[in-house]
């Protein structure tokens, strides 16, 4: 089943690959996207692909920046049934909440996570597509976006205390700094933002609870789930709950809102199991991690939940036929 998103979720490439003096359409096509799709802000589109055109078009107009700049231009939530009922919800907090309720009609692809440490939380976002495809252009875009929303929603009260990207950062971070007004970290262990917990529940003065329910009695009927994306799902929360150890079938069932029995059957009626769904990831996370020289390897296994580095080293050098040092020193030459 080929993961999809909203193509509102792309609004803005027309413009700012009209602006690098590029032809988007022309783009699109040359990675199979439609481009009357794409300018469909309910049209969907495939989420591979939309991460294929945005490192292309960000490579095309020499703009390490690109996702970023497509992300600027969110002034506010935009039009359309789902826009509505975020703008509208109480809290950044329920908008995120709401936002991960409704994640078939926005980006399948998107996974979104809050942990909560005391007086800050954690926004934890992660993209997941076909390994090996690129996604930092819309990593950046998604989390530039969450930021935009988050200001539109609490003004000059919205203050980040930092962002954090798991690919390397451009040479020039200028544009980067003047967009998020914090600290940046590249190479982080995650991508996301950190923010005042306090930011995620202060009231939202543009709320409308009767708006909110009737988006949501229209929403409902349209948010259904096929089978087939049961696998996606548990997909998606273990790689965000897997670097902070916390990807047991327990914790990601309840993360999931499920009961263990019943995401077992549902993996089950989709030909795969939670332990092969969590071999896959720790896998792509694996090829993530030790590409990134900043881990140690013994920083690695424990993101990729290891408590001892030897049966991290164990499973590596079953999984890839040689132990992690080798691995690095022979792709990171």
């Amino acid at each position: 089943m080929e993961t999809m998103l909203r193509a509102g979720a792309m609004s803005g490439y027309f413009d700012v690959a009209r602006r690098a003096g590029l032809n988007p359409v022309e783009l699109a096509q040359e990675v199979g996207i439609d481009a009357a799709a794409l300018a469909n802000p309910d049209g969907r589109i495939s989420a591979t692909a939309a991460c294929r055109v945005l490192e292309l078009t960000a490579e095309k107009a020499s703009c390490p920046t690109f996702g970023l700049r497509m992300a600027e231009t969110r002034q506010k939530f935009g039009t359309g049934l789902i826009n509505v009922l975020l703008a509208h919800k109480r809290t950044l907090r329920e908008v995120l909440l709401a936002a991960a309720e409704y994640r078939h009609l926005l980006n399948e692809a998107l996974a979104i996570y809050v942990e909560d440490a005391g007086e800050t939380v954690t926004i934890r976002e992660e993209l997941v597509v076909d390994p090996g495809i690129p996604t930092n252009q819309a990593i950046e875009l998604a989390v530039g976006a969450l930021a935009r929303h988050a200001s539109g929603l609490l003004g000059d009260r919205w203050k980040p205390r930092s962002v954090h990207f798991v690919h390397q950062g451009p040479a020039d971070l200028t544009f980067h700094r003047r967009f998020f007004g914090c600290p940046l970290e590249f190479g982080s262990d995650f991508n996301g933002l950190v923010c005042a917990a306090a930011d995620l529940d202060y009231p939202n003065p543009a709320a409308d609870p009767e708006l909110v329910r009737y988006a949501e009695s229209l929403a409902d009927t349209l948010n259904v789930a096929g089978v087939d994306s049961a696998a996606l799902e548990v997909r998606k929360a273990i790689y965000l709950l897997l670097p902070l150890e916390q990807a047991t079938a327990e914790r990601v069932a309840t993360h999931l809102h499920l009961s263990v029995r019943t995401m077992q059957r549902q993996l089950g009626l989709a030909n795969t199991s939670f332990t092969r769904l969590i071999e896959e990831v720790r896998s792509e996370l694996a090829v993530r991690y030790m590409n990134n020289p900043r881990y140690p390897i013994g920083r690695v296994s424990v993101l990729l939940g290891y408590s001892q580095q030897g049966s991290f080293t164990n499973w590596f050098s079953a999984r890839f036929g040689m132990t992690p040092r080798d691995w690095r020193n022979s792709h990171l030459k």
